[in-house]
């Protein structure tokens, strides 16, 4: 069964009052959270923070505390910053690594126009070149009906020569 005293009361080995300011931020099952609080902030400032703030705000207060006080063990050169440079530089890459895939996209989409307008330019010049073949033909076969003019009798006359 849970005792009446909340989590900064058991470390301080005090007795809870029933106004107590921590008891709604650091609650008796989770000892662990006022420890790492009281370790880097110590049990006092953070009772004197949280009461300066306004009550709406202070749960919210607390949840910082205790992610900064995780952080500065974790770390305790760099803490929070150590945290939101690394994800800076996350952020960084990734807005690179974005930057070069529309890239890629955009040399892709441009390498399918361009092979697009060659297919039609193909099926065109297909097409124009079917026509040209067709009056190409047309005239072929009118040059098989090609009777010399009458001019050219000097050709004529060296068939004669011969």
């Amino acid at each position: 069964m849970m005792s009446g005293r909340c989590a900064a009361c058991k470390n301080q080995r005090r007795r809870c009052p029933s106004d107590c300011i921590f008891a709604p931020y650091f609650p008796a099952n989770d000892p662990q959270r006022f420890a790492s609080v009281h370790r880097i902030y110590g049990g006092s400032n953070v009772g004197k923070m949280l009461q300066q703030i306004p009550p709406y705000l202070r749960e919210q207060a607390a949840n910082t505390l205790y992610y900064e006080a995780q952080c500065r063990i974790r770390n305790p050169v760099y803490g929070c910053v150590g945290v939101i440079s690394k994800l800076s530089q996350e952020i960084s890459n990734t807005e690179i690594a974005l930057s070069q895939i529309e890239t890629q996209i955009d040399c892709h989409k441009n390498q399918v126009q361009q092979a697009k307008a060659e297919s039609k330019f193909n099926v065109l010049s297909t097409i124009e070149a079917e026509s040209n073949f067709d009056v190409l033909q047309g005239q072929s076969s009118s040059a098989t009906e090609f009777h010399m003019p009458s001019q050219l009798k000097w050709f004529n006359k060296n068939s004669d020569f011969q």
